[in-house]
């Protein structure tokens, strides 16, 4: 009888450990990988701390979904590799939902869609075609959806210098060592030309929101086949939508509503 106890004891602390475990994973950080670098969507400011649209964002969803946000700084190029070798859960960067990008990681539904646009000194006069800038140096940043874009687009007419960051291939547009970025628009527009480094820039041709290359918008981007998280990110995105938490945060960065239609 005393042995049977023993058993019975034994087998009700490891189900109560186990449930003590599984609360405690519950209670885990969703750790959530971004650039840090792209201004005025994710940024470090001057006292090392995140900041920016999507941070801001990625706290409201976490929020939402009842979870702690835990934030990895990660090089553009290396965020898709970072979140399949489970360095984080997810990636919240404006990365762009596209068909290449969907081979190895799954998205939510978009939380916000610009187009891209070109940037050039005020004055230069560039026509956007191919022989309006055959042989021009343009400036975009490396493993983006831009880069894609002006290679494909353009890649037989003009020079194309890739850079690790969009603020570097802005710097060298300040020294003329191109001629025009191409980027986000809205990135563009806050994180350069309304500043005192790109006061003597504008924007020049078209808006770009062709879905080939820069897909159905801006999504996070998750582990393939987590659903259950996909399905968590996307009632939370409706959630902060129709509560006004969106609206305050775009309104914190910008003067229209980046969501788009």
């Amino acid at each position: 009888m005393k042995k049977l106890m023993l058993v019975i004891l034994i087998l009700v602390l490891a189900v109560g450990l186990s449930g003590i475990a599984f609360a405690a994973d519950a209670k885990k950080p969703l750790k959530i990988g971004t650039e840090g670098a792209y201004p005025p969507f994710n940024m470090v400011n001057k006292n090392g701390q995140l900041e920016g649209f999507d941070i801001d964002i990625a706290k409201a969803l976490c929020k939402e979904m009842g979870v702690e946000a835990e934030f990895v700084i990660q090089d553009w190029d290396g965020l898709i590799p970072g979140l399949v070798a489970k360095k984080f859960d997810c990636i919240i960067a404006s990365m762009s939902i596209t068909d290449e990008r969907k081979k190895k990681v799954d998205f939510t539904n978009k939380y916000y869609l610009t187009p891209a646009r070109f940037v050039a000194k005020k004055g230069a006069k560039f026509t956007i075609t191919k022989e309006g800038l055959k042989g021009k140096n343009v400036g975009v940043q490396r493993a983006t959806i831009h880069e894609n874009f002006v290679r494909d687009m353009f890649g037989d007419s003009v020079n194309i210098k890739a850079y690790a960051t969009q603020d570097e291939a802005n710097m060298d547009l300040v020294a003329g060592r191109v001629d025009l970025v191409i980027a986000d628009a809205t990135v563009l527009l806050g994180g350069f030309i309304n500043t005192d480094a790109g006061k003597d820039y504008e924007f020049v041709g078209p808006r770009y929101i062709d879905k080939k290359w820069f897909g159905d918008g801006v999504g996070i981007a998750i582990h393939k086949g987590d659903k259950e998280l996909q399905e968590k990110f996307n009632k939370a995105i409706l959630a902060i939508r129709a509560n006004g938490v969106y609206k305050t945060i775009n309104e914190k960065y910008f003067n229209f509503d980046v969501y788009g239609d």
